[in-house]
């Protein structure tokens, strides 16, 4: 009996394929209605056949909670939900999200297949993969640096400073500071002096004008 065509058929075909392109992966057929994506004989993702409704079932560790709230999600039952396995179903008519079902291949994938065969995959943007760092812990992680970076500077700094002033200009500045003090006592005793050699003069004008 020839297989009745579903109008998603194209849609499954397509993911199949894109699971099919990653290292080492192959089909399995473990029960009727199924054609599922495995690695290393290690499912990955459960796909229906051509000819049913499209059924997709994938293990999303980060992004698990967030796939449970559009409308077509639910957690995969067999008490594979409780390990961030999620599962999609579509009835007819119903246009499915490709890329968001790649996303979730792709995240399955990489949380059930070796570590050798993930570290040769690009990163989910398309680079190497990176081990990201949230925000605050990489904040977190600043303010000590910093901190330890300028208190090794303070002693530095301190040192520097105290280079700057020779012991040479040290020492004529004490020197200077004597001969500072005696200049500001002369004062006063040339002002007395002054003083005394006018008053003098005035006492032997007055002395002449008496005569």
């Amino acid at each position: 009996m020839p297989r009745r065509k579903n109008p998603t058929d194209a849609v499954v075909a397509e993911l199949r394929a894109f699971g099919l392109a990653y290292p080492e992966t192959h089909t399995k057929s473990p029960w009727p209605g199924h054609l599922d994506l495995a690695v290393k004989d290690k499912t990955f993702a459960f796909l229906s056949a051509e000819g049913e409704p499209l059924r997709i079932s994938c293990k999303l560790p980060h992004s698990h909670e967030a796939a449970l709230l559009f409308p077509f999600a639910k957690p995969t039952p067999y008490g594979l939900g409780r390990s961030g396995w999620v599962s999609a179903e579509f009835e007819e008519g119903e246009t499915p999200p490709v890329d968001l079902l790649k996303s979730w291949i792709d995240e399955s994938y990489r949380a059930l297949a070796p570590k050798k065969l993930v570290a040769s995959l690009p990163a989910v943007g398309g680079s190497a993969p990176v081990r990201k760092v949230p925000a605050a812990a990489a904040a977190k992680r600043k303010v000590p640096a910093a901190a330890a970076a300028a208190k090794r500077k303070a002693p530095a700094a301190a040192a520097a400073a105290k280079r700057k002033v020779p012991p040479a200009a040290a020492a004529a500045a004490k020197r200077k500071a004597p001969a500072a003090a005696a200049a500001k006592r002369k004062v006063p005793a040339a002002a007395a002096a002054a003083s005394a050699a006018k008053t003098s003069t005035v006492k032997r004008s007055a002395v002449k004008r008496t005569r």
